[in-house]
């Protein structure tokens, strides 16, 4: 079987354009072994969907199984992250005969490792038709076909078919989600509150879609005007990230609102945190407590988003306090049309309670496994079935709910793409290519009619930088023609020694100062060489392995993070944003020793140190983070990597963010000695790298996937360097270390699930 990663470099490789059969290819490996192993192409059967990758200019279409094996049903596919830069395959398409029940289990030569290992072990199933259930959405059960429905590459009308048989199956209950309200009034809060339960109750993404998209069809049909607060709502988004609007409301804040809405005590509060462990609950179960003289204004999802608006714009002296009353104002009109009635958090997660995700929303975390690209899919389905990827494509180029929902609905989404294009002061989500630079991805951008007409540099976060690198902007007039008034520009900021003129580690990009910098320090890659200034990205061409192997041996000495490999000179090498894609891969340094990749892991916990660490955290506790659940689960501990100085600043730091217990969203051994002595709130990044990865039950990534009660671990893991350019939700996926951990040499050589073992750092 192919080693990890690489096994798709092959294509790069040996594919031809005129349709004939390449030649064999071995994949790019680097512990000296490579594959050999030849197959026939299959015979394609009759389809009764098209399934043509519109990607794969030779035709080649992938078999896959009818269903997965026994672990997939406990999760669904993986929604991307929005700036999606893994390694991830994309999921290869099958075709099908019209009686399903007789679906092949063959696998085409050009299915992935992954795809042909789950084909010789899962069963054929019968026919999901034969099924009987109680509920037509429940008779709708997800099959492979649906789970695989996420790939990027499948055309528009496979998965309109897939979520139009989810939304018959939604109407024949004969039930409205919410009833319509009148025509032109504002959308009702609690509408949107009744779709976010039924959300919370599945975790099926074609059964969220739909329910996302039928709401949003009944906005744009009785109140269209509201379309642009209720998907920011349904984003847990206040607006675009570019405004840097943040709520900026602590635990101990929101516990105060509670009390003071619902008349309870601040410690029976904290009482009822403690035990249920949710905020959200804890406000359901209060405001169903709490009498009512006069009954107060139902919530409107426009009311709500310009009351937390408000609240988020709130500084200065006593702000504190106006927070508190703007919050017991919007609490006071939650769930009025259920007032003084026992509410049953233990029933339905609680339920359609607006004082529940009223709250959630002011902790910053909805906790529904609602992920942006799944609301997006949804907003476009509701809009037309057939604009899903214009809509992606428009999204991806320019981030702006408040410019794209407007346009839409005065142009219509098909003319979207004429309206909406990349505008000077709104990051879009970059394209990664070239040499692998231990740097800081920026966009500069210059634009007379923005910014008073000055320059400005921002993160791949959407953070304006332009303080932080000062020395880029003074020098950028040097750089350009008299004659550019206006560009964005793509790029890598890397330090720079001058004096041995070779790049330096990222780390001392990221703890450089903000004040006093030396404008020779920082170095752009990008297209008009300055020496010591302005530079060009480094590339070569390779027709074999061994030319790759040089390329990346070069990069490594030019301390580079590693090469992007892309396939050239046909319609599949151009970068096509928001699309995963084998054309262009990723191959870094790491893969030369160890597990291969480095990971970025969320610090959760500590545990005291003994001896020498007496006085700070001794070792710490990491979490990959799972975007489908919008949970972290925890794969290790980890005590190695730091010295004294770094560990008192770590001591410092963390405990200014220690929690006393962990949130709902927190995956961890219930088991007394597996807890850590302090937690944290998720909020910083560690690289850290690895031996080698292995299943335990003392942790949780990716637990449902591998089954038996056993997460994914590290061994020996080590501490790296911080990742300050990161949010916790950027982390390393449970789906990337369920793939770095199956395509480890030791599990896909025999086909074992790997060996269990609980040793720590």
């Amino acid at each position: 079987m192919a080693q990890g990663r690489q096994s798709t470099l092959g294509k790069f490789l040996g594919k031809q354009q005129n349709g004939t059969k390449p030649k064999a290819q071995s994949t790019l490996a680097f512990n000296g072994k490579s594959n050999k192993k030849k197959t026939d192409a299959t015979k394609p059967e009759d389809d009764d969907v098209d399934m043509t990758n519109g990607n794969d200019t030779n035709g080649h279409a992938a078999e896959a199984s009818g269903d997965d094996s026994a672990s997939k049903k406990h999760s669904r596919s993986p929604v991307e992250d929005e700036e999606d830069d893994s390694d991830d395959q994309p999921v290869v398409k099958r075709k099908r005969t019209t009686a399903p029940a007789a679906r092949t289990a063959k696998a085409s030569p050009k299915a992935s490792p992954k795809v042909e290992k789950k084909n010789s072990e899962s069963p054929v199933p019968t026919s999901t038709a034969t099924k009987k259930s109680s509920s037509p959405v429940e008779e709708e059960d997800v099959s492979e076909e649906e789970e695989h429905s996420d790939s990027e590459g499948e055309k528009p009308e496979v998965k309109k078919k897939q979520a139009a048989k989810v939304q018959v199956a939604l109407k024949s209950t004969g039930k409205d989600p919410y009833p319509d309200w009148k025509a032109g009034d504002p959308v009702p809060y609690a509408a949107l509150c009744t779709t976010f339960s039924l959300v919370e109750l599945t975790t099926k993404r074609l059964q969220i879609i739909a329910y996302c998209s039928a709401f949003l069809q009944q906005v744009l049909r009785l109140t269209p005007n509201d379309l642009l607060p209720t998907v920011m709502l349904m984003l847990n988004k206040l607006a675009a990230d570019y405004a840097g609007i943040e709520l900026g409301i602590g635990e101990s804040l929101i516990m105060k609102a509670i009390g003071e809405s619902s008349g309870r005590s601040l410690a029976v509060i904290k009482e009822d945190h403690r035990k249920i462990g949710d905020l959200g609950l804890v406000a359901a179960k209060s405001k169903s407590k709490q009498g009512q003289m006069f009954k107060p204004k139902a919530l409107t999802v426009r009311g709500v988003h310009q009351g937390l608006l408000e609240i988020a714009k709130m500084e200065g002296h006593g702000s504190q306090d106006q927070k508190v009353r703007a919050i017991n104002k919007l609490m006071a009109s939650a769930d009025v049309s259920s007032a003084s009635k026992a509410v049953d958090i233990n029933k339905d997660k609680g339920g359609a309670s607006e004082a529940k995700f009223l709250v959630r929303f002011l902790e910053g975390k909805l906790r529904l496994g609602l992920a942006e690209k799944t609301v997006i899919v949804g907003l476009a389905q509701a809009v037309l079935a057939k604009g899903e990827a214009a809509l992606k494509e428009v999204y991806s180029e320019l981030p702006s709910y408040e410019v794209i929902i407007p346009a839409m609905l005065e142009h219509g989404i098909m003319k979207l793409h004429d309206s909406c294009k990349l505008q000077p002061g709104i990051h879009y989500v970059a394209p990664q290519a070239e040499k692998e630079y231990p740097a800081a991805e920026s966009t500069l951008v210059k634009d007379p009619k923005s910014f008073k007409g000055l320059a400005s540099i921002f993160s791949r976060n959407s953070e304006d930088l332009s303080k932080k690198y000062p020395d880029i902007l003074e020098k950028l007039n040097t750089w350009i023609k008299p004659t550019t008034t206006s560009f964005v520009l793509d790029c890598e900021t890397v330090a720079w020694d001058p004096q041995n003129k070779k790049v330096l580690p990222f780390q001392q990009l990221m703890t450089r100062k903000r004040k006093d910098v030396k404008t020779s320090d920082v170095t752009v890659k990008a297209f008009e060489p300055v020496e010591g200034e302005f530079a060009f990205a480094q590339y070569g061409d390779a027709t074999d392995i061994d030319q790759i192997q040089t390329l990346l041996d070069d990069s490594v000495k030019a301390s580079c993070e590693g090469l992007m490999v892309k396939m050239l000179d046909t319609e599949e090498s151009g970068y096509e944003p928001s699309k995963r894609s084998r054309n262009w891969l990723k191959v870094k340094k790491d893969y030369l020793q160890g597990i291969g990749d480095s990971l970025d892991l969320v610090v959760l916990g500590a545990y005291y140190g003994k001896g020498k660490r007496t006085s700070w955290y001794g070792a710490f506790l990491l979490a990959v983070y799972n975007p489908d659940t919008q949970v972290f689960e925890t794969v290790c501990n980890i005590g190695t990597g730091f010295s004294e100085q770094l560990l008192e600043e770590l001591h410092s730091e963390l405990s200014e963010i220690v929690i006393d217990k962990p949130t709902s969203d927190y995956s961890h051994s219930t088991t007394k000695n597996d807890q850590p002595d302090v937690w944290f709130k998720a909020k910083y990044v560690w690289e850290v790298k690895t031996a080698d990865l292995t299943l335990s039950p003392r942790y949780r990534a990716a637990i449902e996937e591998m089954g038996a009660g056993k997460g994914i671990s590290l061994r020996f893991p080590r501490f790296i360097k911080k990742r300050d350019d990161k949010k916790p939700e950027q982390a390393t996926s449970a789906e990337q270390i369920k793939e770095m951990y199956q395509n480890q040499e030791s599990v896909s050589k025999d086909a074992k699930t790997g060996i269990d073992d609980d040793f720590e750092y």
